[in-house]
């Protein structure tokens, strides 16, 4: 069986492929069998650096402190991102050039900056120009730095998902009648979100993993920063300490793109499922009163 960008295996691209497959495979259990040797020949699988981490008293002095400080600076960065990153994406959108042009410029800016840049910029603003406490400022500065870059990103995703639609989406709902921000409100974006949402939600996951900059960087306690301390209380356990992070950061990030995959799955069957069609008196509900026998503005 063939398509247009496949073409069925013959015998011999078959053996080759399981040939490769088998290599791949034991040059694979050979690295992780060299990597389980040297930790162990260094002591890091000893049972007393992971002791703590199964007991409770590390989670409780450490991870969920550090824990707490990332969901909030992350929860803190998409509330504001998202609103922002459509805002921008939507402005960029319109036909006045003096909307258009300043949103393309902001978001081309700071989708430029590193994220880190943008952070230590923050710190520095927020000591030099505010009354911000010493202890709150690495908080502000993460969610500035994160905010400021992760909304130029997703303005590019809301305007990129707008794009995709097919101009006689709009072009249909200005013939019955609609405006320009109805429009969008109505038709475009929420055919578009269903689109955007992997996109949305892998830039979700961008920001969740990006408070660790704080961390290591700008004194921010979170759960990044609970290595150092953590590693130097129970008996320099660093390869304990970050393998345990970084299960917590596959959790985070695993949790959150399960749930969009759920929701994506959700949106695409309710759409399908719907037979709903919109009569008259819906459209002239859209409309303003007296502007419903108007042409589109």
């Amino acid at each position: 069986m063939s398509s247009l960008l496949y073409d069925a295996q013959g015998p011999k691209a078959k053996r080759r492929n399981v040939v490769i497959s088998v290599v791949f495979v034991v040059v694979l259990a050979a690295v992780l069998w060299w990597m389980y040797d040297q930790l162990d020949k260094k002591g890091q699988l000893e049972w007393a650096l992971w002791k703590p981490f199964v007991h409770g008293e590390a989670w409780s002095t450490y991870l969920w402190p550090g824990l707490l400080n990332t969901l909030k600076a992350a929860a803190l960065s998409m509330v504001i991102a998202l609103p922002l990153g459509a805002f921008l994406g939507i402005a960029r959108l319109s036909d006045h050039t003096w909307v258009r042009v300043p949103a393309g410029v902001v978001v081309e800016f700071f989708r430029a900056i590193p994220v880190l840049v943008l952070m230590i910029f923050g710190l520095a603003l927020f000591s030099e120009y505010t009354n911000i406490s010493t202890d709150d400022r690495p908080l502000y500065a993460v969610v500035t730095g994160l905010v400021l870059y992760n909304a130029s990103v997703l303005a590019e995703i809301v305007r990129a998902g707008i794009l995709s639609l097919p101009r006689g989406q709009a072009e249909a709902a200005s013939a019955i009648g609609l405006r320009k921000n109805q429009v969008m409100r109505f038709i475009l974006l929420p055919q578009a979100v269903t689109a955007m949402l992997p996109a949305i939600v892998s830039q979700l996951v961008v920001i969740v993993k990006d408070t660790a900059l704080g961390g290591a960087v700008l004194t921010f306690p979170d759960l990044m920063a609970s290595v150092s301390p953590m590693s130097s209380y129970y008996g320099a356990n660093t390869i304990a300490s970050f393998t345990v992070v970084a299960l917590i950061y596959i959790v985070i990030n695993f949790s959150l793109t399960t749930f969009a995959s759920w929701l994506e799955r959700r949106l695409r069957q309710a759409k399908k499922s719907t037979g709903a069609v919109v009569g008259a008196d819906a459209v002239v509900e859209l409309s303003t009163p007296g502007e419903h026998m108007e042409g589109p503005k």
